[in-house]
């Protein structure tokens, strides 16, 4: 998200300000003309030096999967989130479009939603002038999730499901949500609002790897249906391990059908929404 976030950004003439870490793999990242690099951490408490002379933040810092002690949901959602808000506040900054998650909320059971909806609340309450984007799963070059899939079409005899595989996801393209986040900032229409994000299509996660496989060239995979009373005591036993390719909170994400109306969200920012199929 970040780096298309950042091209959208630039291509629609904004001067970019990005916080980039200090750690060598972000020293080598490039970044196009028209972005300056601040190096830095999100939790500095200082951080409020890197943002003078700054219109507005764009605030993305999430994960998906813990790696305690450093690495985790509290910190990475609520915390990071909380010190964005007290440097720009600091800073006389008073505008940010925020990344939440589409299935945050009050009601939310799992640590990830959790800590996304505290955050996402956080900056609701803030006071500031805010827009939040809530996507489903995003795909695109680099992404996480489809290319596991694709991996597992093209490399596995059979292709392991969880369940019954008819759980919904409504993938939406990375392209769509960086140009929300782009568009966001120059329109006063999207202040004060919260847009819940997915693609034109809804599917069952067996049909996703059905799709998956056609835009490989290839049949639909033999899925192999492993019972959840049966993945769940593995999952807990190997989740913390990172090898493993799902977690207990992950696998609980899955199963609640993550999908929406994003009409709002196309509408508003005058996007026209990217079929999976035509990527």
């Amino acid at each position: 998200m970040g780096g298309e976030v950042i091209r959208r950004l630039v291509a629609a003439g904004h001067e970019v300000r990005a916080l980039a870490r200090a750690s060598a793999r972000a020293r080598a990242a490039q970044f196009p003309p028209g972005v300056t690099r601040a190096e830095g951490d999100a939790l500095d408490p200082d951080l409020e030096k890197h943002l003078g002379g700054i219109d507005a933040v764009v605030h993305l810092v999430g994960i998906i999967r813990e790696a305690p002690p450093a690495v985790t949901f509290e910190r990475l959602h609520f915390e990071v989130t909380a010190n964005a808000l007290r440097a720009m506040k600091a800073a006389g900054v008073s505008r940010i479009v925020h990344m939440s998650a589409l299935g945050a909320g009050p009601d939310s059971t799992t640590g990830y939603f959790k800590t996304k909806w505290r955050a996402e609340t956080m900056v609701r309450e803030s006071g500031l002038r805010w827009t939040v984007m809530k996507p489903s799963v995003i795909f695109g070059p680099g992404d996480e999730f489809l290319n596991m899939l694709s991996d597992q079409v093209r490399k596995l005899p059979v292709v392991p499901v969880i369940g019954d595989g008819r759980y919904r996801l409504q993938p939406v393209a990375v392209a769509d949500v960086a140009e929300g986040f782009a568009r966001a900032l120059a329109l006063p229409s999207a202040e004060g609002r919260a847009f819940e994000i997915g693609g034109p299509r809804e599917y069952t996660y067996n049909e996703l790897l059905d799709a998956v496989a056609r835009r490989t060239g290839r049949r639909p995979p033999v899925k192999v249906h492993v019972p959840l009373a049966l993945m769940r005591p593995v999952i807990r036993a190997l989740e913390r391990f990172s090898f493993f390719p799902i977690t207990v909170d992950q696998l609980a994400m899955l199963l609640m059908n993550n999908v929406c109306d994003p009409r709002g969200f196309f509408e508003t920012f005058g996007i026209s929404p990217t079929l999976l199929e035509a990527v």
